[in-house]
């Protein structure tokens, strides 16, 4: 009876262990080192991460609070820029006429420069050279030079009437930002004056125009008036236009290196952005404006009633937000902005919407990779997270942000965002850094 006895509790031990001798799970064992590492981040800072397949909460330590993006801004940009363009659009810089062309190869009449805020558009050197962009005056030049056009008896007019005129967002009071450079629809080499990039242009539309101007000039392509701005009028008709690299080489130039001026120049763009698509359609030797439904392009198939403005952009980025059931408070389009807030929990949401996006291949290879290039080029060299994790960035004075997907260990993927304002930014990073290590190298 008394070996039975023994025999049972022996039993009983190895099915039922006392408390404290149990193996933890993967799981429990990852959220209680999550919790160690954001020990002594402060009040003021959150984290999230879920299962990128199931949605379930793996960790949150403030996680539902609002917190300031700093560039994490950028994700919801690009989600929205992707949403309503598509991977493969591009934007168009147009060259357009009123007036004819005559037997001798005169246009009686002016030539249009008008912009659709292709970020990338200039000189052609800078345009290849900085983005591996086709867009600058010397191609628009060489069409006309092909088509025959031996002088103009207008002038070259720089068009920017597809975005307002104001230079900046609101974290410079709309005016021309240092970390941003002038904001205009037909922006030329970024807006800076001169190849040292030691100032920015005053007027990029007519810096536009002017150096469109030069580029006639150099082909024989006399223009009689002087280089000046306004607006295409109604019934002009496109002689020429370059594009932009699609949409996915766009969000990756912004989002590898977090590049400002990307950032507001597609955010100001998305009030003119077609929600079904469109393109141009050439017709004989003019090229009208005619939407069709296969291609988006923001040159043709934008409301002309509509202006791209910063208010205008953040209310499309926030509406297609909520359109993934994602909540965020946008002021701009880069994050520089302290208004940009949204919580932890919310960043993680749209990471895992834009995973059943059409195009999400181009939002997840724009973002940072540990350890390899872009802003995280220097930071996860070694350990699981190098080359697993892709995690958009984001810094301002006292805030420094990390969100995006890692790869674990067990080959799932886990999606977390990371968000610490009143910070010591290197700190900040330190921790970041950490609980990448951890997702990347979770087991479970």
């Amino acid at each position: 009876m008394v070996r039975r006895l023994v025999a049972i509790a022996v039993f009983a031990t190895v099915v039922s262990p006392v408390g404290g001798t149990a193996a933890a799970s993967p799981a429990s064992t990852l959220k209680s080192q999550l919790r160690k590492a954001m020990r002594g981040t402060g009040s003021q800072s959150g984290a999230f991460v879920m299962d990128a397949a199931s949605g379930k909460t793996m960790f949150s330590r403030r996680g539902t609070t609002p917190r300031i993006l700093a560039s994490n801004t950028k994700l919801f940009t690009s989600a929205a820029v992707l949403g309503r363009y598509g991977r493969s659009s591009s934007l168009a810089t147009t060259l357009i006429g009123t007036g004819s062309l005559q037997p001798n190869g005169t246009w009686k009449g002016n030539l249009y420069l008008r912009g659709g805020g292709d970020p990338t558009f200039g000189s052609r050197s800078f345009a290849r050279g900085a983005y591996g962009s086709n867009a600058s005056v010397e191609a628009l030049a060489d069409e006309l030079d092909t088509a025959g056009f031996k002088a103009v008896t207008g002038a070259v007019v720089g068009d920017e009437s597809s975005f307002d005129s104001l230079r900046g967002g609101p974290s410079s009071g709309y005016g021309t930002s240092i970390y941003v450079g002038p904001i205009s629809a037909l922006s030329f080499n970024r807006g800076l004056a001169n190849s040292s990039g030691s100032a920015f242009q005053s007027n990029p539309p007519l810096f536009a125009a002017t150096r469109l101007d030069q580029a006639l000039g150099a082909r024989g392509i006399g223009v009689k008036g002087k280089p000046r701005t306004g607006a295409a009028p109604a019934g002009a008709v496109t002689l020429a236009e370059v594009r932009s690299p699609t949409v996915a080489n766009l969000l990756r130039l912004q989002n590898k290196d977090s590049d400002n001026f990307f950032a507001e120049m597609l955010l100001k763009g998305l009030p003119m952005a077609p929600s079904k698509g469109g393109s141009l359609r050439r017709t004989g030797s003019a090229y009208p404006l005619t939407p069709t439904p296969d291609a988006p392009d923001a040159a043709a198939a934008r409301d002309p009633s509509t202006t791209g403005t910063t208010r205008a952009g953040t209310r499309v980025a926030t509406r297609y937000a909520s359109s993934l059931g994602v909540k965020v408070q946008l002021a701009d389009g880069s994050g520089l902005s302290r208004s940009d807030r949204a919580a932890p929990k919310q960043i993680a949401r749209l990471l895992r919407a834009m995973r059943r996006r059409e195009g999400f291949s181009a939002f997840y290879a724009s973002l940072p990779i540990a350890g390899r290039d872009g802003t995280l080029s220097g930071r996860m060299r070694s350990g699981p997270a190098h080359g697993r994790c892709h995690a958009k960035t984001g810094t301002l004075s006292d805030v420094s942000a990390l969100s995006g997907y890692c790869t674990s260990r067990s080959g799932g993927t886990l999606i977390f965002s990371v968000l610490n304002n009143r910070t010591n930014i290197y700190n900040a990073r330190a921790v970041q850094d950490h609980v990448a290590q951890l997702l990347a190298g979770y087991g479970g």
